[in-house]
């Protein structure tokens, strides 16, 4: 459990993978016309000394998920689903899984969109050489999509496989229009 008391299962578990291949199934087949997956990685917050994965216990936490999204892609490939994952928005700069598995080149090949959560707010103080990224939104997006960007090229996507979360709340700053104006330019 993380620190709200919400529960994770293991990133692992395979019948999870089917739990939620079936979801996305079920809810194409009921009209939407995109599945986005989210919270698709290890847990980050609690206490990470207690915790346990039955599955996943010993494994390379990238390799895991590279291999849950590989998994899904095989599951919905040929039925017409659109489908996107959210990704913490370092993963468009940060080249390592941030010890929650999620690597971008391992999710690119494997989604029609990768949608990085690039929250100025949540980008550590000092970060690319901000006191507070949260105040620099125009900067903070468009660094990361640029980095996004080129590695969707170098794997030989398109750039607009990549999609942005922006903030639009108050976190770190105050987020007015014009702030939100600022990470659309």
């Amino acid at each position: 459990k993380d620190y709200k008391g919400i529960g994770w299962v293991d990133a692992g578990e395979k019948k999870m993978w089917e739990y939620l291949a079936l979801i996305g199934k079920d809810a194409y087949s009921q009209g939407f016309d995109e599945i986005n997956y989210d919270y698709i990685r290890f847990p980050s917050d609690g206490n990470m000394r207690d915790i346990y994965y039955p599955t996943s216990n010993g494994k390379i936490k990238h390799e895991v998920m590279r291999s849950f999204f590989e998994y899904l892609n095989q599951e919905l490939d040929g039925t017409g689903i659109v489908t996107s994952a959210d990704l913490f928005g370092m993963t468009a700069t940060n080249t390592d899984d941030l010890n929650i598995g999620q690597v971008l080149e391992d999710a690119l090949p494997y989604f029609d969109y990768i949608a990085p959560m690039v929250y100025p707010s949540h980008f550590p103080k000092g970060w690319n050489s901000f006191t507070n990224p949260a105040a620099h939104p125009y900067e903070v997006i468009k660094y990361t999509m640029e980095r996004a960007s080129l590695r969707s090229e170098a794997l030989g996507f398109e750039r607009t496989k990549i999609r942005p979360w922006l903030q639009d709340f108050n976190m770190g700053a105050t987020y007015t229009p014009a702030l939100v104006r600022e990470q659309i330019d």
